[in-house]
């Protein structure tokens, strides 16, 4: 249910396009590190990296702990406002 000028689809039109630009931005990451070799030590605890990692996620800089530290830590951005509020409309 669209309000004004708006079609009725318009919103599930603005999340679909918000999800395909968050999975081009992680293809695009993914094949980035890709490119790289994996490391065989983490780069923050200097721990070996097992090999069965490094084979599963090609490019892999950090060790499970410290991997799963930053995923702990990591918040997702608050993306983009396509409609924008509407006092953000007045100023």
């Amino acid at each position: 249910m669209a309000g004004g000028w708006a079609r009725d689809d318009a919103v599930n039109e603005q999340i679909e396009v918000s999800t395909q630009e968050a999975i081009e931005r992680m293809r695009l990451r993914n094949a980035q590190r890709g490119d790289r070799e994996s490391a065989a030590f983490c780069e923050e605890c200097d721990e070996p990296i097992p090999e069965a990692r490094r084979r599963a996620i090609p490019g892999v800089r950090l060790c499970v702990d410290c991997q799963s530290g930053r995923d702990r830590a990591w918040r997702p951005s608050a993306g983009i406002n396509r409609r924008g509020s509407k006092d953000s409309q007045l100023k």
